[in-house]
Parts: structure tokens; C-alpha cells; sequence
């Protein structure tokens, strides 16, 4: 009975298509996946009995009802029952293996819509000319409906909307595109709607948040940002856009680019980090992955690319006390020096839309910021695509008391340039207001001149069914080259936050522990003298809620497969382990104890040789709307450690997280800790990958981890202070440090070790002045002095020692991967130019000032060799 089978049902008003996946380590498990809907069903109870499996548990749509099943099983089928919460009882009749897609029978009634002889691309001036033929044929209710967003159903991603229902708005054409089309089924019957009965039959386009995959899941974005590998997440983003756009959704709700300095902020999950160099790169290769396939050289009707849309703009990484869509308060410099740079990047890179911030800025709701969203975005910067309202902001231009009702809400964001208003209804009153002239034809003109644009781009006016296709679907979702792409990314995204020999599992022959300077040979002690590799004989204790837990896929996703996601558990299995070495035990809940769970987990440990204690956050902990006050593992998880790492067994800790967190107690008492997110579909295997060996980790921190919540926002490009710390006055009382503790994070930005030892040589500077429009050279030698071949994330920082603005005490501003094998050396080499010194500042925008400049490199931001260099005046 063990394996993936599948069934399909008929309710009254839709036909589903489930999944089962039955597993076994001492007892059986059951996950079931159901489609169209992306929403999971867990069953927590499961007993066997000769060839029956009976379980119960719960469906996410409906946690406090029970959901049951009986399945018996007979060679490659089974026959059985299910009770699902709001749908009733089914009999089932299942079969071995996953089937054929739930809309493969439509295949060929869709193609009958597709055009086969599709025109060829039409020009710019040719999609100018047919926007404006079209604009002159459309009344203004027309225009008003383009500017329009509905959902596809019932289901909401923020606060319940009064609405009529969908069909009707694109009947009417009182929508121009939809959010939340999660099957391809649902995209074909809306288009076809808009097409054959709304007035003029223009195509909607379809909306989702593709985050960070759309059926194969990658890692979180803050996770693959730690991969340093800007090819990998381009092809992160090529993948998901050839998922999604085979399910007729065109528009993507991301990349999100905020950075972000406070962990507390639940959001952090889906950005680059606190760096706006590293943001800016990252927001680039995204835009080119969703829009341009991996070279970056595609174009928006290619059908395996998706709209790019940056979010949020601009400044909302910066809410108050890490608290969603709370207050931003902050200066012109900052927000340019720090928020913009991503924004900036993604722009320039072609990016068709932007999504606005939910924050204030100057004390104007960003939705109505004709500051930012006209004068900045539009004006300055050059955006030309479509800005889009996120979900309910312009309603929430009357909560934050910027507007007094929804019709001055409206005219708010029209004024500001906000083409499409998502799901709520305040642009309903734009007929009345331009009827008063509170708007003027022009401007709505000129927002839905902007969409009809978009649409043409895509090939949606030439051939509305286009993107809707079956059998891509097929070929695409959850295939082999995916999943290995995935894989890959997983394991460059982990980061090995300690070691001290006990990783990889067998013993590590070269160092572990902290660098306490670039370049010193430091070598810690082993303490895994047993061999507990996949070949060994020790035995490995695996504990912890995420042991065996396919909650590993993360907040902002819709993936249709989670029931398949690769565990912690399986990984290890499939790496070698046979269940004879490999203990088991949950240990505890995520937020709850167990009933004798600790003690079960203890025994477990006593037995082994190594312990892998998988602890974390659950997907609902990080994301949206899941800001957390305290940054600390749940104690019931604290509990659970403190009684394993009693039994004076080396322990591993492996993280599953969406944000950093306070681990001072774990930085003293495991031995080993590997961060390793949310790493998404093969999760499992990539961490395995890791724990043994097969993969040397990489991954480097894009954000600080505290060593204290007290210091929070802790990052490394902050400001000197008038009173700064130093080693010579770190005795006296008033200067800027706290009374308990020190002022520096538990490991700082770019921090991460490997299996290897690399060794940086002294930094040399091939001038010590840099004229205006040159460039000079800084040289270092990196070393791999123990271990295997690893890859060494290099990177270069520079200090403004004296600016006409206070500048941060360093700054990212190159960096390079290098792969070296064991005692290999190679200088790497960085070119820096006046662009590299360049700021923005109220009085000379952006500009390099003359002056002295200290230029460090090393393995991360605190460690770091360093070297100086004047910037003479033109």
C-alpha cells in the first residue's frame, strides 16, 4: 500500500481530483492533496490493519471538523471511503500512481479556442496603434472595468470584500483581470466569459502570487538570497513562470524586494535581506527569471514568462516594531540609500508592474503618494508598466485617514497613477468623479492605456487561450528537471551557522567553529569520532517536530504537490540510512508539548551516537500578517532541546524558519547548526545532501542573526553614532552600548562555514588614489588550507570615512564565488570605480564625494581585511 495513488470525484457543482501518499517508519502516515484547490488535508491518526489503512484528521478549510478516510487495499488499486468537511461523503476508487491531470479532458476543447496561425508579435508602434484604436472605441464604464480586479472565487488573501460575483463582473466588463485563479479549468471559464459576453471581449489577465514556485517549490526568497547565486534564482523564476503560465496566469504578484533589518517583521520570508546591493541583484535576476526566461533575453509573449510586478514600493520593510502593515517613518536619504536600490534595479531590468507599499510615507498612505508613486516612480525612475493597488490598499486609504470615504480614496489613487484597483470596489466612483471633475478623462486614459498595452504585450489580444494549455501543464508541473533545480537551489540556500566537527556526519577533516579573523588558521577539535555516515555503524537520533514534517514548503505557496514534499526523515532513508540506524521521535508539537514525548525523545538519544534535532517555525509562523514579538524557538521546543542536550550526546540542531532567531542558547550548547529555512519540494534530500557530505555548504547569511531580541534591528550597515564602541573604550559608561550585553549580532551578515577552511591573504590596493572615471584594483588571495573542495563567497565592502551625510560604517559592494579544490589558491581580483561610491544625498542627489575611502574584504561582513584609498576631485 505504500506510494503515491490517486482518485477522482464527482460533488454536485465540480469534479476533484485527490491524492494519497501512504509512507512507513514505525507506523504508517497518510497525506492527501486534493485539486483544484491547493489546500492541504492532514491526517494525524492513521491505523492499519491487514491490507485496510483507516485514519482521521482535519482539512484546512475546516480544522475543527473532523476528516475521515478507510482505504483497503488490493494489489495496484483500492476501494475505500472519504468524508470531507463541506463537501460530504464520497466513495473512492483509486488507482496506483498520480494520473493524469484533473483537466486533461480539456485539452482538446481548449485548443479549439487557441488560434493555430497566431500573428506575429506585433511592434511597438503597432501595439500603440491598436491601443489607441481600441481606447477610442471603449465608454468610460468600459475604461473604469479594465481598471477593476475580482477574485476567481470566495476565497480572500486579506479582509472579506463585498463584491458581486465574478462571472457577473467580467459578463458586465467591470473586471480587467482576476486574482486567485488556482486551476487552469477556472481560467478558461472566466476568459471565456470576458471574451464571448463582456462588451468588447477584451481578454482579463490572471493574477497570482508566484513567490517562490507555483507547483514545484523552491526555497523561501530569503532563503535562496543566501545562496549568493544570482544564475540559480534566475532559473528559480524561469521555472515557476513556465509552471504558472501553462496555467493561464500571466501577471505575478512579485518578486517582493523590501529590505528588511527587522526579524520580528513576518514578511522578511519573502525578500533578499538588509542589504540593498545584494536586494538590487536579486531583484534583477528575479525579473529576468519571471520575464526573460534564464538569459534574460526573452520577452513577455514568450508563453513561458509571467508580468514581473516589484512589491511592495516603497519603504514597508521598515514597519514599526517589526509589525505588519504598520507605521514607516523615515528619511528622503534612507529611503533612497537603502528601500529604493531593488526597486531601482528591477525597473531597469524591465520589470512590467509595481505593487504599492501598504506603509505611510510623510504621512500619506503610499496608495495616494503622488511623491512617490508619480513624481518618483513614474517621473523619475522612468516606469512606464502598470501599478497595480495591493490587496485593499486603496480602501485603506479611508482606515488610515488620508480619505474620508471611498470615493475620495479613489480619487487619491487615481491622482497618484494607480491603474488597477485589487478586489475592493472604490473605482466604481470614478464615473462620478470625473462627471464633477475631480478626474480628468486624461488620466483615466492614460492608466488604462497602460493595461491595454500589457495585454497586447502578452499576446492576450491577439489570442485570449494562449497561455491556457493542458498538456504543458503535464509536461511542466513537478517534472524531473524542476525538482533537480530545486534540489540544487535547496542545498546552495542552507547556511552552517556552528560545527565543531560534528558535520558532516562521520567527522569533518577540516575545521569548524567561528572565524575569529580573515585569514587565521583556526581549527577546532572533533568531536564525531564515530562513524555515523550513511556506510557507518552509529546510529543517528532524529528528533523533533520537523523530523519528519512536510511542512517544509513555507508561507506563499499553492503547490498542488505538497503531499509529496521530500522530509527530513526521507532524505536521510534515501541518503542511506536504513531505519535499523536511524531513530525516530517527535519530540513535541510545534507551539504544544506531547504526552511523554520528551521522555520517548530521550530514550531515542541515549541509543545514538549523533542527535539531529529538527526544530522551527511552522509556515503559518512567518509571511504575512505574522510578525512575532519574540523571535525564540516556542519553549516547548526549548524544552525538548534542554532535555536532549542533558543527555551529553552531540547535537546537531537543523532549523526550519522563515526569519532569524534569537539561538544564543543553542550557539552554546549544540555542537553543530545548520540553518536550513523553508527549502520547498526537496527539501529532504537537500539537507541530507549537507549532513553527510555529499554537498559542501555554501549558503551565506543575507540577514543578521541577533544575539539578543533586546537588539533588534540589528544590522551591519548602520551608522558610527557620535559615541561609538571601540575596544579601546568599551570599559566607559557613556558611549552607545547596552549594559548586558555587547552590541554586535550572534552572526552577522554574509556569515557561513563550510566543510573547508579557506585562508585570506593580506589586501592590496594597486593605487592608493582613484581619479574621477577611473577605476583601481583590490587584490586578495584566497586559500582552501583544510577540508574538500568548497565554494568561498568572497566578498568586498567599502567605507565614506567622512561624507557630507553620516555614511555606514560598510557597505556591500562586490563580492565573488569561487570554487577551490583542497590547497588550491586563486586571487580574486575587484574592480572599483566612482559609480561603487556613489550616494544620494539632499544636496547633491546622487554623487561620489572626494575623500578617503577604506576598502574590506573577507568572508563576511565582520571578519575583514582592510586597505585605504583618497577619491581626488575632478
Amino acid at each position: 500500500m505504500l506510494g503515491i495513488w490517486h482518485a477522482f470525484i464527482e460533488t454536485p457543482r465540480l469534479k476533484l481530483k485527490l491524492q494519497f501518499k501512504v509512507a512507513k517508519k514505525a507506523a504508517y502516515a497518510l497525506d492527501m492533496a486534493m485539486e483544484p484547490f491547493p489546500l492541504p488535508v492532514r491526517f494525524d491518526r492513521v491505523e492499519a490493519e491487514g491490507g485496510t489503512l483507516r485514519a482521521t484528521g482535519s482539512a484546512y478549510w475546516k480544522p475543527d471538523e473532523e476528516t475521515s478516510v478507510e482505504l483497503r487495499f488490493e494489489g495496484d488499486a483500492f476501494e475505500g471511503s472519504l468524508r470531507l468537511p463541506s463537501f460530504g461523503v464520497f466513495a473512492l476508487a483509486c488507482i496506483r500512481g498520480r494520473g493524469p491531470t484533473l483537466y486533461a479532458s480539456l485539452a482538446d476543447e481548449i485548443a479549439a479556442y487557441r488560434k493555430t496561425d497566431a500573428p506575429p508579435p506585433r511592434s511597438e508602434a503597432e501595439i500603440g496603434e491598436a491601443v489607441e484604436a481600441l481606447l477610442g472605441k471603449l465608454s468610460l464604464a468600459d475604461k473604469v472595468g479594465q481598471m477593476c480586479q475580482c477574485m476567481a472565487s470566495n476565497f480572500s488573501f486579506g479582509g472579506a470584500v463585498a463584491s458581486d460575483p465574478p462571472e457577473k463582473l467580467v459578463a458586465e466588463g467591470r473586471a480587467g483581470s482576476v486574482l486567485g485563479a488556482f486551476d487552469l479549468g477556472r481560467v478558461f471559464e472566466l476568459q471565456r466569459i470576458a471574451v464571448e459576453r463582456s462588451p468588447h471581449g477584451i481578454p482579463l489577465l490572471f493574477n497570482n502570487d508566484i513567490i517562490h514556485g507555483a507547483q514545484t517549490i523552491f526555497p523561501v526568497p530569503l532563503a535562496w538570497a543566501c545562496s549568493w547565486d544570482m544564475d540559480a534564482i534566475r532559473e528559480a523564476c524561469a521555472v515557476s513562470a513556465r509552471e504558472a503560465a501553462a496555467s493561464g496566469i500571466v501577471y505575478n504578484h512579485g518578486p517582493m524586494v523590501d529590505i528588511s533589518r527587522d526579524p520580528r517583521w513576518g514578511r522578511v520570508v519573502e525578500g533578499a535581506g538588509e542589504d540593498p546591493y545584494l536586494g538590487a541583484l536579486i531583484a534583477k535576476a528575479q525579473v529576468e527569471g519571471f520575464q526573460g526566461g534564464t538569459d534574460g533575453q526573452g520577452s513577455l509573449r514568450d508563453l513561458d514568462t509571467i508580468v514581473a510586478c516589484l512589491k511592495h514600493f516603497v519603504g514597508y520593510g521598515a514597519a514599526e516594531g517589526g509589525r505588519d502593515y504598520n507605521t514607516v517613518d523615515m528619511s528622503e536619504a534612507t529611503l533612497r540609500n537603502v528601500y529604493l536600490p531593488p526597486f531601482q534595479a528591477g525597473i531597469e531590468a524591465g520589470a512590467g508592474a509595481v505593487m504599492n507599499a501598504f506603509n505611510i510615507y510623510q504621512g500619506v498612505p503610499v496608495a495616494a503618494s503622488v511623491p512617490l508613486l508619480k513624481e518618483l516612480l513614474r517621473d523619475e525612475l522612468g516606469f512606464e508598466g502598470v501599478l497595480i493597488s495591493d490587496y485593499g490598499a486603496v480602501d485603506e486609504i479611508v482606515q488610515h485617514g488620508h480619505a474620508r470615504d471611498a470615493k475620495e480614496a479613489a480619487k487619491k489613487a487615481v491622482d497618484a497613477t494607480m491603474d488597477i484597483e485589487m478586489v475592493t470596489r472604490a473605482y466604481d466612483h470614478i464615473p462620478r468623479l470625473t462627471a464633477e471633475g475631480k478626474l480628468s478623462q486624461s488620466q483615466i486614459d492614460n492608466a488604462v492605456r497602460r493595461i491595454l498595452t500589457l495585454k497586447y504585450r502578452l499576446g492576450l489580444m491577439d489570442d485570449p487561450y494562449r497561455y491556457i494549455r493542458p498538456e504543458r501543464e503535464a509536461e511542466m508541473h513537478f517534472s524531473e528537471s524542476h525538482l533537480a533545480a530545486s534540489r540544487a537551489l535547496a542545498s546552495k540556500s542552507i547556511v552552517l551557522l556552528k560545527n565543531d566537527g560534528a558535520l558532516p556526519l562521520g567527522g569533518a577533516s577540516g575545521a569548524g567553529g567561528r572565524l575569529e579573523g580573515a585569514g587565521d588558521a583556526v581549527s577546532l577539535p572533533s568531536t564525531a569520532s564515530r562513524d555515523c555516515g550513511p556506510g557507518g555503524r552509529g546510529k543517528l537520533a532524529l528528533i523533533g517536530p520537523f523530523a519528519d514534517s512536510k511542512d517544509l514548503l513555507g508561507p506563499w505557496q499553492f503547490s498542488r504537490f505538497g503531499h509529496e514534499t521530500v522530509t527530513l526523515y526521507e532524505g536521510l532513508v534515501a541518503a542511506g540510512y536504513g531505519e535499523d540506524r536511524l531513530l525516530y521521535a517527535q519530540g513535541s508539537g510545534v507551539g504544544t508539548p506531547i504526552d511523554g514525548g520528551i521522555e520517548a525523545a530521550v530514550a531515542q538519544a541515549e541509543q545514538a551516537d549523533v542527535v539531529l534535532l529538527a526544530l522551527g517555525e511552522d509556515s503559518g509562523m512567518s509571511g504575512e500578517a505574522a510578525s512575532r514579538m519574540r523571535i525564540a524557538l516556542p519553549d516547548a521546543q526549548l524544552r525538548l532541546a534542554e532535555a536532549v542536550a542533558a543527555t551529553g550526546k552531540p547535537v546537531v540542531l537543523v532549523l526550519t524558519n522563515g526569519r532569524p532567531l534569537d539561538l544564543t542558547w543553542f550557539d552554546r550548547h549544540a555542537n553543530a547548526i545548520v540553518e536550513t529555512w523553508f527549502l520547498g519540494s526537496q527539501a529532504g534530500h537537500a539537507i541530507a545532501d549537507v549532513l553527510t557530505g555529499a554537498c559542501n555548504p555554501s549558503g551565506r547569511l543575507t540577514m543578521s542573526f541577533p544575539l539578543h531580541e533586546g537588539q533588534v534591528p540589528v544590522y551591519y550597515n548602520h551608522f558610527r553614532t557620535g559615541r561609538p564602541l571601540t575596544e579601546a573604550n568599551a570599559g566607559e559608561k557613556f558611549i552607545s552600548k547596552y549594559l548586558d550585553g555587547p552590541n554586535e549580532p550572534l552572526y552577522p551578515f554574509g556569515y557561513g562555514l563550510g566543510y573547508a577552511r579557506f585562508e585570506y591573504g593580506e589586501l592590496r590596493l594597486d593605487r592608493e588614489t582613484l581619479t574621477p572615471g577611473g577605476k583601481l584594483e583590490a587584490r586578495v588571495t584566497v586559500t582552501n588550507a583544510d577540508g574538500p573542495s568548497g565554494v568561498e563567497t568572497v566578498q568586498l565592502y567599502i567605507q565614506d570615512v567622512c561624507g557630507s551625510i553620516v555614511r555606514p560604517v560598510k557597505e556591500l559592494k562586490g563580492f565573488a564565488q569561487v570554487a577551490l579544490a583542497p590547497g588550491e589558491s586563486r586571487e580574486i581580483v575587484f574592480a572599483i570605480g566612482e559609480s561603487d561610491l556613489a550616494f544620494w544625498s539632499p544636496a547633491a542627489g546622487y554623487a561620489a564625494e572626494p575623500g578617503e575611502f577604506r576598502v574590506m574584504v573577507g568572508p563576511n561582513s565582520r571578519d575583514v581585511r582592510t586597505a585605504s584609498f583618497e577619491l581626488l576631485e575632478a
